[in-house]
């Protein structure tokens, strides 16, 4: 398999997420949202794991901006303001999935600490949900425009780092 030609580099101190290529020049650059509970890579934390992980699925090409994922599976819903208000409670996954997986055992792979079996994404959010502060329930969110970029820019196997 070709080794893929990208690095994404998630910054959880200052909620930035950089996309380079092979030879570290800065493609993308954009302010993210991490786990509003903070790093850590422990199953239901509802953290955000540090480490080295790759993207293992990409989910969601083709679809609208703002599309609604629900299990990684479109529901066929758009989200707005209002379906907000009939779901109050519902963690919203817009537009692309990039599902990621550790690379470390016993630090983000396999056991406890498992980012696959955690469901660690790379997402799209509402518009209204702030970017450059901790808000998520563990994944890395984005706006809707830079997640479709970054999604047609990247493979499945792209590295990703995520510093703490």
């Amino acid at each position: 398999m070709k080794r893929p030609q990208h690095t994404i580099e998630v910054d959880i101190p200052t909620q930035t997420l950089t996309l380079k290529d092979a030879q570290g020049k800065q493609l993308m650059h954009t302010r993210i949202s991490t786990a509003r509970n903070g790093a850590g890579e422990e199953r239901e934390s509802e953290k955000t794991p540090r480490g080295e992980h790759y993207i293992r699925a990409k989910i969601g090409a083709g679809l609208p901006s703002h599309a609604v994922l629900i299990s990684r599976r479109p529901t066929g819903e758009v989200y707005s303001p209002e379906l907000r208000a009939a779901f109050p409670n519902r963690d919203w996954i817009l537009t692309r999935i990039l599902w990621l997986c550790g690379r470390e055992p016993g630090k983000n792979r396999l056991g406890n600490v498992d980012t696959m079996r955690r469901y660690i994404y790379i997402h799209g959010c509402p518009d209204e949900d702030p970017m450059g502060v901790p808000g998520s329930r563990g994944c890395v969110k984005m706006r809707n425009h830079e997640i479709i970029e970054l999604f047609d820019r990247v493979a499945i196997g792209t590295r990703v780092i995520v510093k703490g």
